[in-house]
């Protein structure tokens, strides 16, 4: 993530410099005008097109020669997207990272801006039409969302406190839901989703046709072999395949080109085996998100 670190994140990673969460720079880039358009019609940013194609019919385009290279320039650069007149519907310069939850922490407790509520995750609603409060946005995204009620569970309280966000970041986690901070649209930060793939639009713009809608983490796991008792209870909670479970060693094993760094895998396992490193630490992943 050095581009975008070195640009928005102070040398710093980009979700943790202060100013992306700032009103200051929302009213700047005049944010409440963009994130009105595009939520109010949010549905549209999974029928969206990408060079006149549907983003639903991607998959066997994007292996051709030439259309396939076309096509995914095209969507790196909408994905990415820093100009002043980009397209909120969209969802122009609308991406994120995989984080942990020590970092999703950290976020709460001190960076996002208030007011923080807890919504619908959209891309459940979109997937399998199933409502389920599971993000949290902050800030003037907070504003917009709370006058669209489709977004807003019912009966129940909208706002909630830091201490209330946090406690909620850490149930998704131990239940199995990734945590991922996203710019919408970049600079400005307004949102911790806690989503699973492949429900999750962005991470199966990802996973499944490999474009950077979601990066990596800035960590990776490390496997502790002597204290791996082979239950592989961490492989059931690993949503990327990363994990294999040999039998023949009672051990797992870890295929670090897989992990997206989320740790969430931590929670099954009993013994201590498991633990997030910082990627530059692990030989040949540096820079890989």
């Amino acid at each position: 993530m050095c581009q975008w670190c070195m640009k928005h994140g102070a040398g710093k990673k980009w979700y943790m410099n202060a100013r992306n969460y700032s009103n200051e720079l929302a009213d700047e880039y005049n944010m409440k005008e963009y994130l009105t358009e595009q939520w109010m019609n949010f549905e549209q940013v999974f029928i969206r097109k990408i060079a006149g194609t549907s983003s639903k019919n991607l998959g066997y385009k994007l292996k051709l020669p030439i259309i396939g290279r076309i096509l995914r320039w095209q969507a790196e650069k909408m994905i990415h997207s820093e100009k002043k007149n980009r397209n909120p519907v969209r969802a122009d310069g609308h991406f994120g990272q995989v984080i942990p939850l020590e970092d999703a922490q950290i976020i709460m407790q001190q960076l996002a801006a208030e007011p923080i509520i807890l919504n619908y995750c959209m891309c459940r609603w979109m997937q399998r039409k199933e409502k389920e409060a599971v993000c949290i946005n902050f800030g003037v995204l907070s504003e917009v969302i709370e006058k669209l009620p489709r977004f807003i569970p019912k009966d129940r309280t909208v706002r909630i406190d830091r201490e209330t966000a946090v406690k909620k970041l850490e149930d998704f986690n131990k239940k199995g839901y990734i945590a991922s901070v996203w710019f919408q649209p970049v600079p400005y930060i307004n949102a911790i989703c806690s989503c699973e793939a492949p429900e999750c639009g962005g991470l199966t713009l990802r996973t499944n046709f490999d474009l950077k809608a979601v990066y990596k983490a800035e960590y990776i796991i490390q496997l502790d072999q002597d204290k791996c008792q082979g239950c592989a209870q961490c492989v059931k909670m690993c949503q990327f395949s990363a994990i294999r479970y040999i039998p023949s060693l009672n051990r797992v094993i870890i295929d670090y080109d897989k992990c997206f760094g989320c740790g969430v895998c931590r929670h099954a396992c009993k013994n201590g085996a498991l633990k997030l490193i910082p990627r530059e630490e692990y030989p040949g992943f540096t820079g890989e998100y």
